[in-house]
Order: C-alpha cells, then structure tokens, then sequence
C-alpha cells in the first residue's frame, strides 16, 4: 500500500481567505487539532513576514504534538543576494522547526516579468537556497511555484527547476499548480512526465480555479505523488486550495490508502467543524463528506430506498467519517421520512405507513409548510413538533406575557424586553436590553430561566434570518424566521412563522431554547 503523507497549509494558505484572520491561539488550538487527526505536516507560516507568524513559530516549540511536525514557509534568496546574508533564509533557521518548505520559480514569464533575473539566476537561487538550509541539517520539501503553467510554456526550463532544487538535496520536489487552471486531463500527463524523469519523492499542491483542486490532487496520487498539500475546507486565497477533507476521504475510502487511521478518520466531521468555528467561517452545508446535507434525504423516493438499502442513495456509511445521515420531513416526502424521523428521535410512536397517526402528522407537517414553516431547514422545531403531536413533551415554562420597547438613546437605538412566566408554578418577572429586539428577547428569556436551567449558559445564538414570503403584501407581509443556536457539542435550527416578525422570532427562540433543554435530558 501507498505510503502518502499529509501537508496542511491552513495556517498559512487558508489564512490568506478573504476574512479569515487568525490569531495565535488560534492557529495553536489548529495545529494540536490536526495533530491529533494525524496530519503529518502543519505549515505554520512565514516567519520573518510578520509578527504573529514568528510568535506562532515561539509558541508552538511547546506543544506536545504525537503526529505532527511544525513546517516553516519562505521563498529562496533574493535576486544577486548572498545566501548567508539573505533575511528571508534567516528568518527560516529562526522559526526553529526542523522541516523547512522554500518556494521557488518554475515558470519562465515569472523569472523574466516579477524577478526580472536571468533564467540562469533563477536556477542559482533555487539550488543555494536548498543546499544551504540542507547544510543546516533541515528537511526541505521544495515548492515548485506555477510549474504547470510554467510547464506548458516552457517544459525544458521549468523541468531544469526541479532538477536543481533535487541536486541541491531537496527531500521532496512539489508540483504546485498555483493559478489552479489545469484540466485533470492535462495535469495527470505531466505529473507522470515529471515522476518519469524526476528520481526523488515528488508532491502536489492545488488550488481551486477550475473547481478541480481536489481531483487533480487526487489523480497526481494515483500517478505516483508521495505528499498530497491542501488546507482544511478548501480556504485559501481566490477560489481556495485543495480541500484536504474530500482529499483524505477520498484517499482513505475510494483508493484504500492508510493517510490516517479508521478510528481517527470518524473524526473527520467534528475536525472540519472545528476549525470552520475557529476561522468564523460558516461551513459549506453542503460540503463533501463533513456537510450537514452531506448525507441528507429529502425526496420520498430517495427516503423509500434509503429505508430498504443505505447504498441506494448514499456512496459510503456517514460514521466512518463522523457525519450522520438525516432524512428531511416536508411537503415533498412522504409517509415513509415520518416513521424513520420517528425512529431517529427514539419515539415510542408505534407507526406505520397506513396508521392514522401517520397520515395525521403528515397532513399537519403539509399545512404548516403551506404557511410558510420550512422544516427541512429547522430539524430542533420538527422535533418538538412531532413531540407535542404526540403527547410526548413537556413544557418547560409558561409564558404570561412580554413586551419590547426600542427608543433611540445618544446616539443609538437601544431595546428592552420584559418577560413575564412561571416555571412549575414558579413566577419570573425580568428585564434585559440588547442591540435589537430579538436581542433583548433572548437577554431576556435567558435571565428569567437561567435560574431554573443552568445549562442555559451553555447556550448561544450563532446565526438568525429573516425572509419576507409575501413580498406583494409589503410591511404586512409574513415573515419566516430561522435561528440557529449551539452549544459546546451540538448545533440545531429553529422556525418562526408570523406577520409579525417579534412574534415569529419570539416562537423561534422559544423552540431553540426548549429544544436545548430537551436534547439535555436525553
């Protein structure tokens, strides 16, 4: 079996997304996370390039990593610059790290147009960097910056690149396909052209532009790569990088490569997650594998199959990779995604396709989706739906009532919710302000029953969205309102529907915070 390694260039490639911004604790709580996947490589930055970098490299000498091992990023020397006195090579041997990744060009247009050197310049930047930083006892892994454009334009120099950084004692030669323009087809032809000719241990790094990042990193494994690079969810500048995600599943399951063990490949989901969290970046709902639609059923002809056989309509088991599989409940499915959504919340419904019950639920799940609810995007109030159909919930509180001023104050708008409620006959009667209504709604919701349900705390609202569905009916419009919510193991959605939106936010946030009370009793 093929022996592949794992570079993760998050820290630095993902970092350069249009909004991510990472802080050192940051990138350290990557870094141990990926460690503890069993990511061989982390490139933690550019040391020298800017202070947050040379801190990371600091900090990160005392992390306890089992798997991992910290790379540095820089280019080769300057242009008609000695190696010795070249702050970008010092800036390397100052990061600490053992393994070292330089850059270098491979593409004749770029030596002529940006370095504007002779091409015999170029290679002698290539070839002292390397052997200078391989006298420094350094593992170097030599990223062959555009070198399939510049193979495309012109094969000899850019094949004479490589063969430099490998003379020099380079450890491993990466083809980096940086404008990510090259079709599959092309780029598996000069992959094996490369390992032909090239008798050292060769990578691949991709980017995005042509959406097929992911394949060609997969097909240059295939071809004989030893080292497959790509950040974690595709981030990276422009369309991103290779999704190292889709490219461990893909490598693990598809082509039966050990990149990373079964047992550390169930948490490729909650990985995933985490550093979407950590990047305040919201995940791709449907992204491949790790997506929460990832393995979702929606048509009752797909949800009749799934029942009778999994692989019908599903490409590998959702467990092995940490995901589950989810079965919608709408105006487009039928009896059969009711007994199974029964089945997956574990109620003793007693169902079956030609009960009553069924065709109750069902008719009811049709009329309010006919109103404007959209359970398929609101899986917690379908729960406490199908809960309170059915007799098998309890309220948690008693609303007696609340009202929400806004008034403008200095310079803004400040609002202030009172709620009134009894919780087991108990009354509550408090206040709290906030950025908005729906702010002061939660503030205050929360205070009032924070003494009955600590693990309220726990509890935080993470996105809220308001779609106007009669857009004809103007101000008086009805209005549907989302709100996602999540604490420190789960995340779920809740629906409001009203044409008034404080009532229809109200009915949302109600449902998130019984849904968190609920799931906690579980």
């Amino acid at each position: 079996m093929k022996d592949v390694k794992l570079y993760d260039t998050t820290l630095r490639d993902g970092a350069q997304t249009e909004g991510i911004s990472y802080s050192v604790n940051d990138k350290l709580r990557i870094a141990e996370k990926l460690d503890d996947l069993g990511v061989h490589y982390i490139e933690g930055g550019w040391p020298g390039s800017n202070p947050k970098d040379m801190a990371f490299f600091k900090a990160a000498k005392k992390l306890k990593l089992k798997n991992s091992e910290i790379v540095a990023f820089g280019s080769t020397r300057r242009a008609n610059t000695a190696i010795g006195r070249d702050a970008i090579v010092r800036g390397l041997l100052d990061s600490g790290t053992k393994h070292i990744t330089i850059f270098g060009k491979s593409w004749d247009l770029h030596v002529r147009d940006v370095f504007r050197v002779p091409l015999e310049e170029n290679l002698k930047m290539i070839s002292e960097t390397v052997s200078y930083l391989k006298s420094k006892g350094k593992t170097i892994f030599y990223d062959a910056e555009h070198f399939f454009d510049g193979y495309k334009s012109n094969p000899e120099y850019s094949l004479r690149t490589l063969f430099a950084a490998r003379d020099a004692g380079a450890d491993c030669v990466i083809l980096c396909d940086t404008n990510g323009g090259t079709i599959t087809s092309d780029f598996v032809e000069i992959v094996k052209d490369v390992l032909a000719k090239l008798d050292c241990p060769v990578g691949i790094h991709c980017h995005n532009d042509c959406d097929m990042a992911v394949a060609n990193s997969v097909a240059a494994v295939q071809a004989g790569c030893t080292q497959v690079q790509g950040t974690f969810n595709g981030y990276g500048e422009r369309c991103g990088n290779a999704n190292l995600v889709s490219v461990i599943g893909n490598l693990k399951l598809k082509l039966g490569i050990d990149c990373i063990s079964s047992a550390k490949l169930k948490e490729l989901t909650e990985v995933s997650r985490f550093i979407a969290e950590t990047s305040n970046v919201k995940q791709q709902e449907n992204q491949p594998f790790v997506g929460n639609s990832a393995f979702t059923h929606k048509a009752g002809v797909h949800i009749n199959a799934i029942m009778k056989n999994p692989v019908t309509y599903e490409h590998l088991d959702p467990h092995l990779v940490g995901n589950k599989r989810r079965l919608l409940v709408s105006e487009l499915s039928g009896k059969s995604s009711i007994l199974l959504k029964a089945e997956a919340l574990e109620l003793d419904l007693n169902l079956t396709k030609e009960a009553p019950k069924t065709k109750k639920i069902l008719q009811l799940l049709q009329k309010l989706e006919h109103e404007g609810y959209h359970f398929e995007a609101a899986e917690g109030s379908l729960e406490l739906l199908l809960k309170r159909a059915f007799n098998k919930y309890k309220k948690f509180f008693e609303l007696e009532g609340f009202k929400v001023v806004t008034e403008h104050k200095g310079n803004k708008l400040v609002s202030e919710a009172t709620i009134k409620l009894k919780v087991n006959k108990v009354e509550e009667h408090t206040a709290a302000e906030g950025d908005g209504p729906i702010n002061a709604l939660d503030n205050a919701l929360r205070k009032a029953l924070l003494e009955f349900y600590p693990a309220l705390a726990e509890m935080h609202l993470s996105d809220f969205k308001v779609r106007v569905l009669e857009e004809k009916a103007g101000t008086a419009a009805k209005v549907r309102v989302l709100i996602q919510s999540q604490d420190a193991k789960d995340s779920w959605w809740t629906i409001g529907v009203s044409e008034n939106i404080i009532e229809a936010s109200w009915n949302a946030l109600v449902d998130s915070i019984e849904y968190k009370l609920l799931k906690d009793r579980k």
